[in-house]
């Protein structure tokens, strides 16, 4: 299943582009199925070869992060859950 391991960290680097507005990230794929990411084609990496879950956290964790949706359903919820604790 390489297509769909290929997939989840493409999507990965499509919301780093995103967040960032930097479109020069590049991923590449080493023979052993690992994945690492620079900055634009070419260049140095920044991070050695990472298995796919690792590489999907390290690049979630770079750039700017989106803030988390809340809902007033979320936020009422909180407060409840607040008020009833001993």
């Amino acid at each position: 299943m390489p297509g769909a391991r290929s997939t989840r960290a493409s999507a990965a680097l499509d919301r780093l582009k995103a967040r960032s507005g930097n479109a020069g990230y590049s991923m590449a794929r080493t023979g052993d199925g690992l994945f690492f990411l620079s900055e634009k084609p070419g260049a140095p990496p920044l991070c050695a070869p990472l298995e796919l879950d690792a590489f999907v956290a390290f690049v979630n964790g770079l750039g700017p992060q989106t803030p988390r949706r809340v809902s007033k359903l979320d936020v009422a919820f909180e407060k409840q859950l607040v008020r009833k604790k001993p």
